[in-house]
């Protein structure tokens, strides 16, 4: 970084930076494992000499901290895969369920958001479908940014149930809802996945909705659709009918990518016959509200009560877990 030069290409520059954090993000906890290490070391050997309970208390509690930071590593040592270190594109569907869905894809919206937000990682509102009159959504896409979004979040794909008494239903009785989660790797220019602008149909479009933080009414909405698969993404969120363009072709990089990955994983499984393809069908968790307060990962079966919690965000401990189990199959 120090070579003269160096800012000569920024994109080159910005790809060698973001390199040096990956390491630093390594190198800085196990530095501070090393000098508590060694200060425990220098304890020990006045302890040799003459008891000291405050010296004692100091090296339990630095030897606590050395525990909790290795076995921090440890974890994070399991998000080895070829794209979790990269940021994550996430997308939020509504199922069956009418209204309900509608709002409970809203609802997993927040709680993904707030989650980000304690992992201090950046979030964007790529695209926003708003739900009916009655408010919710039908599909929104995030962009979630910060060391190993993605490697996290694919703890979170597949469906998303809730059960609880309905706020549409004039009687209050129970209702049964679904969305879908999708994470993707962001992966923009990375990897190479075949774009040919002959491939691509480009339609522009006013964007609608009700304004808002996650809205912005602008003439420059974009959906692109890539014509051999028929895959198509539309982004309306940004200011300018050009940004809308990048960010579109980004999403549908990703998607075209994580289609790739998926026929692999289809040939691998079919070769294997041991394990069960990550598909549409799949339910993953339970969020229940009513007759009792529980949310259960079926894949683990870790749950809890503190349902509350768990929608504003503290949902780390499932995601580990899950992540955890995974790494041992």
């Amino acid at each position: 970084m120090a070579e003269p030069g160096f800012w000569d290409s920024r994109e080159s520059a910005m790809k060698t930076i973001e390199e040096s954090k990956q390491v630093q993000a390594w190198l800085d906890p196990i530095r501070e494992v090393e000098s508590k290490l060694d200060n425990v070391n220098i304890a020990l050997e006045l302890l040799q000499s003459g008891f000291d309970e405050e010296l004692l208390n100091e090296s339990a509690a630095n030897l606590s901290a050395v525990n909790r930071k290795l076995d921090r590593l440890e974890f994070i040592q399991m998000l080895a895969g070829p794209h979790d270190r990269n940021d994550a594109i996430l997308t939020i569907r509504s199922g069956a369920g009418g209204q309900d869905s509608q709002d409970w894809a809203e609802m997993l919206m927040k709680m993904y958001i707030h989650w980000a937000e304690k992992q201090d990682y950046d979030v964007e509102v790529l695209s926003l479908s708003e739900g009916g009159a009655e408010g919710g959504i039908r599909e929104a896409t995030m962009s979630i940014k910060g060391p190993w979004a993605y490697g996290y979040l694919r703890a979170e794909g597949g469906i998303h149930r809730l059960v609880r008494k309905s706020p549409f239903d004039q009687n209050h009785r129970r209702h049964t809802s679904f969305a879908s989660v999708f994470p993707l790797p962001d992966i923009e220019e990375e990897i190479e996945v075949d774009l040919c602008d002959d491939d691509i149909r480009v339609d522009t479009f006013r964007a609608s909705g009700a304004g808002g933080q996650h809205v912005n009414k602008t003439d420059s909405a974009v959906r692109m659709t890539h014509i051999p698969t028929g895959i198509a993404v539309t982004c309306q969120n940004q200011r300018s009918q050009h940004r809308n363009r990048e960010v579109a072709r980004r999403i549908l990089r990703a998607r075209l990518y994580e289609l790739e990955e998926e026929k692999r994983r289809e040939e691998k499984a079919k070769l294997e016959k041991t394990k069960k393809d990550v598909s549409w069908g799949n339910q993953i968790r339970s969020y229940v509200m009513h007759p009792y307060r529980m949310v259960k990962d079926h894949r683990t079966g870790i749950e809890t009560s503190s349902i509350d919690d768990f929608l504003s965000g503290e949902i780390q401990e499932f995601i580990e877990e899950y992540l955890r189990k995974s790494s041992q199959q």
